[in-house]
């Protein structure tokens, strides 16, 4: 399919052969999309809760009272999960939250998205990103030029220019930075638009299809 180049003002530039496998599937995967954006949750929780059970609380491990004769229900310990300052029966511990997911389904997930942004209209490529200097002023300037108050991903190459224009996105709200080969699905999907350079829409038609 051929998609357009612009520039910072809007302006279209020239057409650019986009790869129909990435940006525009017939039958975009809403379970693949699914499933990638709760795996990248699943592996950034901490997975530190955790509470006391009955042998680890504090506390006499003393029998309150006798077990028959005083017409209460018989308790072993006051550390009981039913009494207060107890212990707890069933509570979190740490554990690993995280897990793997095939390579397939995350690239299936990412052209998914890339696709339906697409006929949403909601891609755009730019023929650069250049932040010279590194700044977070002058990219947010160049940002509000294109996509005024929006929130939007921004796919990288892995260019020196592009290294600057990362740096510059890091402390911007509603803006992610991602290189083409490190992408998050969850970032790609919550946003209301993509841009793309021209050099990355081309890396990622081989990026997502290398078996």
């Amino acid at each position: 399919m051929k998609g357009k180049v612009v520039d910072f003002n809007g302006a279209e530039l020239r057409e650019l052969e986009l790869v129909d496998e990435v940006f525009n599937l017939e039958k975009p995967s809403k379970a693949a999309i699914y499933e990638a954006v709760k795996n990248e949750l699943a592996n950034a929780r901490q997975g530190t809760s955790s509470t006391k059970t009955k042998a680890e609380v504090s506390g006499t491990g003393k029998k309150p009272w006798k077990q028959k004769g005083t017409g209460r229900a018989s308790f072993g310990t006051s550390r009981n999960p039913v009494w207060v300052h107890g212990g707890i029966a069933f509570g979190p511990k740490p554990r690993d939250f995280s897990y793997k997911l095939p390579k397939k389904v995350k690239n299936l997930a990412y052209r998914s998205i890339f696709s339906i942004k697409n006929k949403e209209d909601n891609l755009i490529v730019l023929d650069q990103l250049s932040v010279a200097d590194g700044k977070t002023k002058t990219l947010r300037n160049i940002i509000d030029k294109i996509v005024p108050d929006t929130k939007v991903s921004i796919v990288l190459s892995a260019s020196e220019a592009d290294a600057l224009a990362k740096r510059a996105g890091k402390n911007l709200p509603n803006v992610s930075c991602l290189n083409y080969n490190m992408l998050t699905a969850h970032a790609l999907y919550y946003s209301e638009k993509i841009i793309l350079t021209e050099e990355s829409a081309k890396l990622l038609g081989d990026f997502l299809l290398k078996k």
